[in-house]
């Protein structure tokens, strides 16, 4: 039988059907209008479909000559397995990366409200190590009295490894990928303890303090100000 199909009026401008008319003198067998635009809502439709991957031709062609080039190498311990990448460009199988190779075929993006977060925490934690490092004994003293556990020998805690995972991805990137606040390197950055919202106020009390901190560090009023939190 058959399908079942509808009749609808579409309207395009000039240099729309121009476009159209370039695109049906380079098909082979040079299809209609109609066909034509069918042939066009399909691929449109399929490259926004995020359950497949999708390659341009050239791409297509570079990933057979990759894997030639594994062949020739004889590499076999890359992270990528060309074999399986040509076999599923041959067969069609645009699904399967992302079933074979989910830490590359993800739909997550980091928040750039979580990234501006961790920086702002990241950059104020810098200055209370580095400010806590500068104090004399007796002002160290004096820090641990006014705000007890917190004042003695701060530590940035990290963030929350259940509830704020994706700001802790984005500091251990940060700190272990590209040396960015390397004071930080190798620690674990897992608080074991929700951290925004207190984090959020000392950053709120930070923000006039750094914009006079050039050429000084946090003194112990600041420190206590920001710890006592």
């Amino acid at each position: 039988m058959v399908p079942k199909s509808e009749r609808f009026e579409l309207r395009l401008d000039e240099e729309q059907l121009s476009r159209i008319g370039d695109w049906i003198e380079k098909q082979e067998d040079r299809p209609s209008k109609a066909e034509a635009i069918r042939r066009l809502v399909e691929v449109g439709l399929s490259i926004g479909d995020s359950r497949y991957v999708h390659f341009s031709d050239g791409e297509k062609l570079l990933m057979f000559m990759m894997r030639d080039v594994y062949r020739a190498l004889k590499i076999k311990d890359g992270d990528i397995n060309p074999e399986f990448v040509a076999n599923m460009i041959a067969g069609g199988h645009y699904w399967a990366p992302k079933w074979e190779m989910t830490g590359i075929y993800h739909n997550h993006v980091d928040d750039h409200r979580a990234l501006s977060h961790v920086v702002d925490v990241l950059d104020m934690w810098s200055f209370i190590e580095s400010g806590y490092q500068r104090l004399s004994a007796l002002d160290k003293d004096a820090l641990a009295a006014q705000v007890g556990p917190w004042g003695k020998d701060p530590k940035f805690p990290g963030f929350d490894g259940n509830n704020e995972s994706e700001e802790m991805g984005i500091a251990g990137f940060m700190i272990n990928k590209m040396d960015r606040f390397n004071s930080f390197k190798g620690r674990e950055l897992n608080s074991h303890t929700p951290t925004y919202a207190r984090y959020r106020r000392m950053v709120e009390l930070f923000e006039p303090m750094r914009e006079k901190l050039i050429g000084t560090e946090l003194n112990l009023n600041q420190l206590a100000t920001l710890l006592s939190v």
